[in-house]
């Protein structure tokens, strides 16, 4: 599947587990932070353990930036606290999930809650990322007018022209 992004940020994910105090799981996953740029670190490395707390870097991901968007991007940097939403994916293998996107969309970051069974959190937006993208909507965006819709009238069918048929009108 090809990607009609124009720009693309590599970012880092870093990861919380933490015990739960549950009988039906042993711990709880989050993601926490995100930060600019590719760590050296290999995914799933252990960056900070507690004693009932975790953090991992996770991995890299690349936030797609698509000119449709702009309008979304603006609003998300103009709520006084811009935000990534990052999806993660539950797997069968020795770590419970995998990064399946970072988006600057909120729409999109919604639209992965859909699925269920993804773990969704909103993160703060990194300094550098802000930066980058809101240079990208000084460049592609358009300002579109809100048209609104007018309805047609409906038209006159049989039964609503001929009296005295019994129809409801």
């Amino acid at each position: 599947m090809r990607s009609t992004a124009l720009a693309r940020i590599t970012v880092g994910v870093v990861v919380e587990r933490r015990r739960a105090k549950s009988a039906w799981v042993d711990f709880l996953w989050r993601p926490v932070r995100v930060f600019a740029g590719e760590p050296s670190a290999a995914p799933w490395t252990l960056l900070a353990a507690e004693a009932e707390t975790t953090l991992f870097y996770a991995g890299e991901a690349a936030i797609e930036l698509h000119r449709t968007e702009t309008t979304n991007y603006r609003e998300n940097l103009g709520s006084g606290a811009p935000a990534l939403w990052v999806a993660l994916r539950p797997v069968a293998s020795e770590w419970a999930y995998e990064i399946l996107a970072v988006t600057a969309d909120p729409a999109e970051g919604e639209a992965f809650t859909d699925a269920g069974s993804n773990l969704v959190e909103a993160v703060p937006m990194p300094a550098d990322v802000v930066e980058t993208i809101g240079r990208f909507i000084a460049e592609h965006h358009v300002e579109r007018p809100f048209v609104k819709r007018r309805r047609q009238p409906a038209e006159a069918t049989p039964a609503r022209r001929e009296p005295g048929n019994g129809s409801a009108k």
